[in-house]
């Protein structure tokens, strides 16, 4: 699935990805591939992005995460 990780200034995150998980403002949730739509807001926390076996860690101040047909951008303040 494709993932976007956007902050006010700039690109975090850009590319393919196996599993994603984030903070979210009730606990922290996973999102895989053909996963149902949704739009979530997130709390302060680090998003894990598993690709090819590999794990990268990326801090967001919260923000919100919109899921549409295997393309997930995450809005991070």
């Amino acid at each position: 699935m494709r993932i976007d990780i956007l902050s006010p200034d700039k690109t975090i995150f850009e590319g393919e990805a196996d599993a994603l998980v984030l903070p979210g403002k009730d606990g922290s949730f996973g999102i895989l591939e053909n996963h149902a739509p949704m739009i979530a807001t997130l709390a302060e926390g680090k998003v894990k992005v598993t690709s090819k076996g590999e794990d990268q860690f990326f801090e967001v101040n919260g923000g919100v995460v919109e899921v549409v047909k295997n393309r997930v951008i995450v809005l991070s303040e």
